[in-house]
């Protein structure tokens, strides 16, 4: 089989494996998962703020998800490892499920985007930014942007730092796709820079 070829059938399986898993846990707070081919095994990391209802008791919950892998993604001898999310706050993957998940329970979206957006900051982020583009309410789609705090767009800082995650809501007038992206600490250049400019004040502490 041709490189090209193989390669688009591992993106589409791991893309596969990203929605099952999304999906299954995203009560346990699930944020996302990492996939690494060994020698002997496929690793997968699963990132979650409540890694004990992903494991189950006593493992069980590890053990059927390690037969799926095997059953229905074709995953020969998967190794599960479950990390947990300290701040379920400042993964924007979490965060960008939480918005969906509101939105499909009928909630305003400025409102939801405000609250998120409190909750991030209040959790330590330098700086978060919201887009929510859809039928917002009406029959014409739109696209809104909410921000907060300070944030790149823009450059090696923009690459670097800010993590960026994206989620979908289904609603009665169609699909919702939400953005979110947080820088968790400011690049030290904005710290110098503000540092310089305000001597007094203590700035990313």
């Amino acid at each position: 089989m041709a490189k090209e070829k193989q390669f688009i059938i591992e993106a589409q399986k791991r893309a596969e494996i990203e929605e099952f898993l999304s999906k299954e846990f995203a009560r346990a707070g699930y944020s996302h998962s990492e996939i690494a081919r060994t020698p002997l095994a496929m690793r997968i990391t699963v990132w979650a703020h409540k890694p004990g209802m992903i494991i189950g008791r006593g493992g069980k919950n590890i053990d059927a998800l390690t037969t799926i892998l095997k059953e229905r993604f074709g995953i020969e001898n998967p190794q599960l490892e479950v990390q947990e999310v300290q701040n379920p706050d400042l993964d924007p993957e979490i965060v960008a499920k939480q918005i969906a998940a509101a939105l499909e329970r009928g909630l305003k979206h400025k409102r939801i985007a405000h609250l998120a957006m409190q909750r991030v900051m209040d959790a330590g982020a330098a700086g978060v930014a919201i887009r929510i583009a859809g039928k917002l309410g009406g029959d014409m789609s739109r696209v809104d942007k909410f921000s907060a705090g300070y944030l790149k767009y823009s450059g090696e800082p923009a690459a670097r730092d800010v993590r960026t995650a994206y989620a979908s809501a289904q609603v009665k007038l169609g699909t919702i796709g939400i953005q979110v992206r947080i820088l968790t600490k400011a690049p030290t250049e904005r710290i110098a820079i503000e540092k310089l400019a305000n001597p007094e004040v203590k700035v990313g502490s």
